[in-house]
């Protein structure tokens, strides 16, 4: 995401020491934001954060990036927490500190299972710790519409989860790698199939948005 990592600490300090100064040290801004408009700041990780991913994570433990987070929560109107595929201790720790959670599945045969028991967990997370905590829906990605078994994936997700399965469904496009891989944002990446991935992401960010009544629909 074009950022500068010299000099900066990074999220496994944050999650031995939530303090303020930390956690602002371990900010740096995104350079993909130049010459728009709008701020993009990137809490730094590292292969560090492994070492706080134990399977039993105690209470104090959990509540650590809620801590941290709390520090600077209102300088942003939208934070997201990318979480590894896992319910060990990194993940419980990301949804402690967050209001909604998305669930990303993909359209194979574990899809449904999985999905299911990520939603039990959020919930064993809302009725333990956070009130506060809700599933914001299910993300397919990766999906191809040509696929059959893709298609018959899709409808169980949706026979189970209704409405929580989110649209538009995330179709596998080589230029999301190629962005990845080129480490540009997507909006900028030329091509069509580019830019329908833009769209699409667009749409998921504005389902967030008027989830959480921020920026246009806060008065709705």
């Amino acid at each position: 995401m074009d950022i500068s990592v010299a000099g900066r600490l990074n999220v496994a300090d944050v999650l031995a020491s939530p303090k303020e100064k930390v956690v602002r040290q371990a900010i740096a801004p995104s350079g993909w934001t130049k010459g728009r408009s709008g701020t993009v700041d990137v809490l730094i990780g590292s292969p560090s954060a492994i070492n706080f991913d134990g399977p039993h994570p105690s209470i104090r433990e959990i509540w650590k990036l809620e801590e941290a987070l709390a520090h600077v929560e209102n300088d942003y109107d939208l934070v997201l927490v990318d979480c590894a595929p896992s319910l060990n201790a990194l993940t419980r720790t990301a949804w402690a500190a967050s209001d909604r959670v998305v669930v990303v599945t993909e359209p194979g045969l574990f899809s449904v299972a999985a999905a299911d028991r990520a939603l039990r967990a959020i919930e064993e997370i809302r009725r333990g710790l956070s009130p506060r905590l809700q599933p914001l829906g299910i993300i397919v990605n990766r999906a191809r519409v040509q696929s059959l078994e893709h298609q018959f994936r899709i409808k169980e997700l949706r026979d189970m989860f209704g409405p929580l399965v989110l649209a538009p469904q995330l179709p596998e496009r080589t230029s999301l790698q190629q962005a990845q891989g080129a480490a540009k944002p997507l909006h900028i990446w030329p091509g069509e199939s580019a830019q329908e991935m833009a769209r699409n992401f667009d749409q998921l960010l504005e389902r967030v948005m008027r989830t959480a009544r921020m920026g246009e629909y806060a008065q709705r």
